[in-house]
């Protein structure tokens, strides 16, 4: 059994400053550094211990406190009397799958998705049996062990891998790099099903977790415009977009990544599925090789390009924004008339109507119009707290170019 965690009632106060409260009344997750009384008993709270949140004598909700960060609380419940333990986390991971389960008919999904399924800082994909969580913040980092707890009580996993190895905020909370098995044994990659295809994923060395489902619904999308066209899939990472392309019939795919690890996985799951004869896994430089390939006058029916980031802080906007026109010129000018574009940008610090706007530069620039078939983000197992509209990170464009 874990050690008992404090009574709620016992927990360190943490004040908001005066007039500072309104959006934590009403339900915003998430107090700054700014609009918090760091006082003596607030000063000597750990980092991500929980505390009472408060303004004047009214109780907003108990929050994990670091001081040292810009978001300085986030709120892990309002119910003033609820501990934060095991159970705690056993209830908010039993309501992740209940909602995923209704959704999904298969446990191949984002479990938990940080503060819109009520466990701020956590994100947790589910491969059947095995979990891969990453532990974002000081609290979730602190109370890891109730985690695995409740994971292991609710779900029954064979093994719960953390993957902390950077990208999700450890760095800026002040703590170390990681990824280790936390429960369980995990030996070699795991099989991902999607969209009725299989694929190997790597939960100790791939990136992120080993597979990105928040492309799911725009990976079935995009198989069903493929059917008899040469695809071009440029970013294939682990060939996602590329093989489901393959199994809705597209007649070539020619599958882009600088990557050889990730394309030897790509290889492996168009072998998996049957159509490694029609994906090709091409090692290249992406905006070198769409240069060439338009300069060899080469044409495809569809162009994908979902690359990794080009805007990773608020200070690289400007030039992520320009990234990304650039990537829209290059791929508009190998789309065939009446062909398909997909252009996708996982940046949080692109807006859907930027990351909109510098596709069109870019269309602009290639002397290519058309019109616009569907707008998109994550699939439903990415749910959007709806306070923090700005965490739906993800934006998908599918063109027909004229």
């Amino acid at each position: 059994m874990l050690p008992a965690m404090p009574s709620p009632v016992d927990l360190p106060r943490l004040r908001v400053q005066p007039q500072r409260d309104a959006r934590l009344r009403n339900g915003y997750p998430w107090a700054f550094s700014n609009e918090l009384i760091m006082d003596t008993e607030a000063r000597g709270v750990p980092p991500g211990a929980p505390v009472r949140l408060e303004a004047g004598d009214r109780f907003i909700g108990i929050a994990g406190l670091n001081r040292h960060t810009l978001i300085a609380a986030r709120v892990l419940t309002r119910d003033p009397d609820e501990p934060i333990d095991a159970e705690w986390f056993a209830r908010r991971l039993a309501r992740a799958r209940d909602l995923r389960d209704r959704l999904f008919d298969r446990p191949f999904y984002r479990l938990v998705h940080a503060e819109a399924d009520g466990l701020p800082g956590l994100i947790c994909d589910r491969y059947g049996d095995v979990l891969v969580a990453q532990l974002n913040t000081a609290t979730m980092d602190r109370l890891r062990d109730a985690f695995l707890e409740a994971a292991e009580r609710v779900l029954a996993p064979r093994a719960i891998v953390f993957r902390n190895d950077g990208g999700g905020g450890r760095e800026i909370e002040g703590l170390p790099a990681e990824v280790a098995v936390a429960a369980g044994t995990i030996e070699g990659p795991v099989t991902v099903e999607e969209n009725g295809a299989r694929f190997p994923a790597d939960p100790l060395g791939g990136q992120k977790t080993g597979w990105f489902f928040d492309q799911r619904d725009n990976r079935a999308f995009a198989a069903r415009l493929a059917g008899g066209l040469e695809v071009l899939d440029v970013y294939t990472h682990t060939g996602g977009f590329a093989v489901q392309a393959a199994l809705g019939g597209a007649a070539a795919v020619t599958a882009v990544d600088r990557s050889a690890a990730a394309l030897e996985i790509a290889a492996e799951g168009a072998a998996m599925n049957g159509v490694g004869d029609r994906v090709t896994c091409q090692r290249a430089d992406a905006f070198a090789e769409m240069q060439r390939l338009a300069e060899a006058g080469r044409r495809f029916g569809l162009v994908i390009v979902d690359p990794p980031a080009f805007a990773k802080t608020k200070k690289d906007q400007r030039a992520g924004m320009r990234g990304y026109t650039k990537m829209a010129r290059l791929a508009a000018r190998l789309v065939a008339q009446d062909g398909f574009l997909v252009a996708c940008s996982c940046s949080h610090h692109v807006d859907p109507a930027g990351f909109a706007e510098a596709v069109r530069k870019g269309l602009i620039e290639a002397k290519r119009s058309g019109r616009v078939l569907r707008t998109s983000g994550a699939g439903p197992d990415h749910p959007v707290h709806p306070l923090l509209p700005e965490s739906a990170y993800l934006k998908a464009l599918f063109l027909q170019l004229d």
